[in-house]
């Protein structure tokens, strides 16, 4: 039991009987370091505070969020680290909820009731392979992935009873390192030897990766269709019609994985997004609603799902019910970031619709306004609102927020897409025009940092790169180019902690933005010279 000594733990459970007998337990465990939250929102504001080894978290959460969709918050705002063990609690065998949880990978999924000597059992388990597995997290939280690739192969040879999870995680970094080549040997070989169906999906992410749109498609089609529950092959399947254009098919694929697993709220949101772009209100409305409902107590929800929602209900002819969201919006998420906005856009959407020109042009200038200070708003809603300026003789304002669109655009495809909406308004000309201005604002910026650097002043280029990367957060050119910045900067005049990490973020924005630049391996290895240069990888131990 010592092996638990000095673990910390959060016990998430409304009923405060059940987390005293948890409690009690993880005592009799020999676990002592434990703090308490009755709700998501409660373990939220923990998390934000501190980091835990092991999460006990019961899914029949009070307050409207459960604890399935507790932990994807967590995973995708990224409170919780990859060493951390995430054991799901619950009486519940309902297999939707089950396969929900069990794809957002907990460490552990265990069910009521239960003993500390079982317990006890599990953690152990999770334990025992934390420990094998930790210099790799280290390496990888550390932005340092090529030695956690290095700690991959090391560890397989260390604990053969492990090999095919270290395979794996080979195979993935790979892929985040832009890498598909070095993965699909990996994969195939996992394949082969064991038929598994993650690494056929994983053969399958290469393909996509390396835009071999209609190899990934079949290959994805045949593992959905050997293996019906596989949600993970349904959304990469999904994604691969999106790339080629099918939309419907993209639709009818990801409502078959909501089918199979009914709780995940990104891939709802992701559907009711297709449908509404397929002209699909009847689905995109009973979607949207739900993602409305399940999102309302997470203490990440984005008021853009009730735009959406309100655009849907408007296409449909119903600007009641559309009212009655956006006073929703207004009255459960008055405040916060971009909720004016969100609302305004909304409302713009309703007035147009009913004809009310007045109330139109005020809040098409309210949006506008608010859309100067609205951190993270995607290029959809602006793209709506740039829209509706066209319509109703405000070109200047729909140029303004195109321009932002455009500057941001992260390939051409965004860029046509950002275009298309002038010239459904039959402005090619302004569409022309935007798009090579925004372009050459780009294009200015990369080249100012770049000639600052080469004048030797890193520290003026890291402060122009950076004004830039506030001004288009989505722009990989500029990211890219940030990036280099700060690693020359590091590089050239010393190690600083704030831009080492700044540099990891950087480059981490460069995979996300543009996974397949050709220049990311090189970017990476500059970034680990530095990081040997000034001895900062991580101090590997043992848990």
């Amino acid at each position: 039991m010592n092996e638990l000594d000095g673990l910390s733990a959060l016990i998430i459970e409304p009923h405060a009987g059940m987390r005293a007998s948890i409690h009690n337990m993880l005592n009799l465990c020999g676990l002592t370091k434990i703090d308490h939250a009755g709700s998501s929102n409660n373990a939220i504001k923990h998390l934000g505070l501190k980091t835990f080894d092991l999460i006990l978290c019961e899914y029949d959460l009070d307050g409207g969020q459960d604890g399935q969709q507790l932990l994807e918050d967590l995973r995708h705002h990224k409170l919780i680290t990859l060493s951390t063990m995430f054991f799901m609690v619950t009486a519940e065998g309902n297999y939707g909820k089950v396969v929900s949880a069990a794809e957002l990978a907990p460490t552990d999924y265990i069910l009521k009731p239960f003993t500390a000597d079982r317990l006890l059992e599990r953690i152990g388990r999770a334990l025992e392979r934390r420990n094998v597995f930790m210099p790799v997290y280290q390496f990888m939280e550390s932005g340092n992935q090529r030695d956690a690739i290095s700690a991959c192969i090391d560890g397989m040879k260390a604990h053969p009873r492990y090999a095919v999870d270290f395979l794996r995680l080979r195979a993935e970094l790979h892929m985040f390192l832009g890498e598909p080549a070095e993965a699909e040997p990996i994969y195939q070989q996992l394949f082969e030897s064991k038929a598994i169906a993650w690494a056929r999906l994983g053969l399958a992410k290469t393909l996509f990766m390396r835009e071999r749109f209609d190899e990934a498609k079949d290959m994805l089609e045949g593992l959905v269709e050997s293996n019906k529950k596989f949600v993970d092959a349904y959304d990469w399947l999904s994604k691969t019609h999106s790339a080629i254009g099918a939309l419907e098919k993209s639709q009818a694929v990801l409502a078959e994985a909501v089918a199979v697993s009914p709780h995940a709220v990104r891939r709802l949101r992701k559907l009711g997004e297709l449908a509404l772009e397929t002209g699909d209100t009847e689905t995109a409305e009973k979607v949207l609603k739900q993602v409305v409902s399940k999102a309302k107590y997470s203490e990440f929800r984005d008021p853009e799902d009730h735009v959406k929602l309100v655009q849907t209900l408007v296409r449909k002819g119903d600007p009641v019910q559309a009212a009655a969201v956006i006073r929703d919006l207004d009255k459960s998420m008055g405040g916060q970031k971009n909720t004016s906005v969100c609302s305004a856009i909304s409302s713009a959407m309703v007035h147009e619709y009913t004809g009310n020109e007045v109330r139109l042009n005020e809040s098409l200038a309210a949006a506008l306004a608010a859309c100067k200070a609205a951190p993270g708003l995607s290029a959809d809603m602006k793209m709506e609102l740039a829209r509706n300026c066209l319509q109703n003789n405000m070109e200047d304002g729909a140029a303004d927020v195109m321009r932002d669109v455009m500057r941001n655009a992260s390939n051409n495809a965004a860029m046509a897409k950002a275009m298309s909406v002038f010239e459904k308004a039959g402005r090619g000309d302004l569409a022309a025009s935007t798009a090579q201005e925004s372009r050459q604002q780009v294009v200015d910026m990369v080249a100012a940092g770049a000639n600052k650097a080469k004048e030797g002043d890193y520290k003026g280029a890291v402060a122009l790169m950076v004004e830039a990367v506030n001004k288009l957060p989505d722009n990989p050119q500029v990211a890219f180019n940030a990036a280099v910045a700060v690693l020359k900067c590091l590089e050239n005049l010393g190690w600083e902690e704030r831009l080492g990490q700044y540099a990891v973020t950087l480059i981490d924005s460069v995979r996300r933005l543009d996974p397949i630049n050709p220049k990311l391996p090189a970017l990476a290895g500059l970034h680990q010279q530095i990081l040997k240069k000034y001895d900062k990888g991580p101090r590997v131990k043992k848990a």
